[in-house]
């Protein structure tokens, strides 16, 4: 342990340590005796020494401690050294349980951190993981966007062409009207001829009428086959229509199977990002933990360090505290115990 510095005490104990080996006291032998100090220090305590035996040179010498005041000295400095161990030793226990208590309260925080650690990579990953889903499934969303702009664009196609089979059908019922009322107005003015023929011929001759007959069986077949063909293209054209209206329902069904799986996707899509959110506020929380244990550790370390520096001043205390105590036993005795030694000497 370093010096404060070199007090007057230890240069008088460093004179009586040279004065019983016989030697004369000096600046240099004082400091190879204490081991440190400065030659001014050690000088002026020197002359200071001097000056006191000069001035108690005429005193008698002073006598012997007696022997019983000695041994009371003795088994008193012995129980205070006894007391002083037995507090250290306590003093030391005490520190030791406290840096074990330390040392175990480091050790679960470390593992706390080191679990936080470990949630946090693991959140980390299952938001990393979240995060690849949500962009595979904006994909698959825009995928199925673009599938819906397609089947649009198809049943507009379709819409398009049911317009147009519509104003055909119309412009075909129009037609097919038009001409059947052209061939019933033929027919009206046909069967008016063959009348007015037969009339004619009826007058002319009896034998015109098997003639009149053939033609208005003629007429009359003619008629049907008309009215036969106009069946078939009718029946053909509601066919048709039949068709591009069942082809129209086939695009509506699968438009709406699209517009369910849109909504079924941005249902998924939501709750990815309620997810997302809610693992970022857990890391958030997670965070917080690990800095708020981080700071517990910290907090703990000093405890610690504050724990062995006062168990290292404990264990340095006691050996000053008993230096100290010989060093008073020593004044008390005064300035006359160094005279044995100067008297001697001379």
């Amino acid at each position: 342990m370093a010096r404060s510095g070199v007090r007057y005490e230890d240069v008088q104990r460093a004179i009586d340590a040279l004065l019983e080996k016989g030697e004369a006291p000096s600046v240099h032998k004082v400091r190879e005796v204490l081991g440190t100090g400065s030659f001014t220090t050690i000088s002026e305590h020197l002359r200071e020494w001097r000056a006191r035996r000069e001035e108690n040179r005429d005193l008698p010498p002073p006598r012997g401690m007696p022997e019983a005041l000695q041994e009371l000295a003795e088994s008193l400095w012995e129980k205070a050294q006894s007391s002083a161990n037995e507090g250290l030793a306590h003093y030391r226990e005490e520190a030791e349980s406290r840096v074990a208590s330390a040392r175990e309260d480091a050790g679960d925080a470390m593992r706390r951190a080191e679990d936080a650690e470990q949630r946090e990579s693991a959140l980390a990953a299952h938001l990393a993981r979240t995060e690849q889903r949500l962009e595979e499934q904006s994909g698959e969303l825009a995928r199925r966007a673009s599938e819906r702009d397609v089947l649009a664009e198809r049943e507009a196609k379709l819409a398009a062409r049911q317009a147009r089979l519509e104003s055909q059908l119309a412009s075909l019922q129009q037609a097919h009207e038009r001409q059947t009322r052209e061939q019933q107005d033929a027919l009206t003015e046909q069967a008016d001829r063959h009348r007015q023929r037969l009339a004619r011929e009826e007058k002319r001759h009896e034998t015109s009428e098997a003639r009149l007959m053939g033609l208005v069986d003629e007429a009359r077949q003619e008629r049907q086959a008309a009215e036969k063909r106009h069946a078939q293209r009718l029946q053909q054209l509601e066919a048709r229509l039949e068709r591009a209206q069942q082809l129209v329902q086939e695009a509506r069904g699968a438009l709406a199977d699209e517009e369910k799986r849109h909504r079924e996707t941005e249902w998924a899509r939501h709750q990815a990002e309620e997810r997302t959110r809610t693992l970022r506020h857990e890391q958030a929380l997670m965070q917080a933990r690990i800095d708020e244990q981080k700071q517990l550790l910290e907090e703990q370390t000093r405890r610690l360090r504050d724990l062995e520096t006062q168990l290292h001043r404990c264990l340095w205390q006691a050996p000053v505290a008993a230096q100290s105590e010989d060093e008073a036993g020593e004044n008390d005795e005064g300035p006359a115990g160094a005279e044995p030694s100067s008297t001697d000497a001379k």
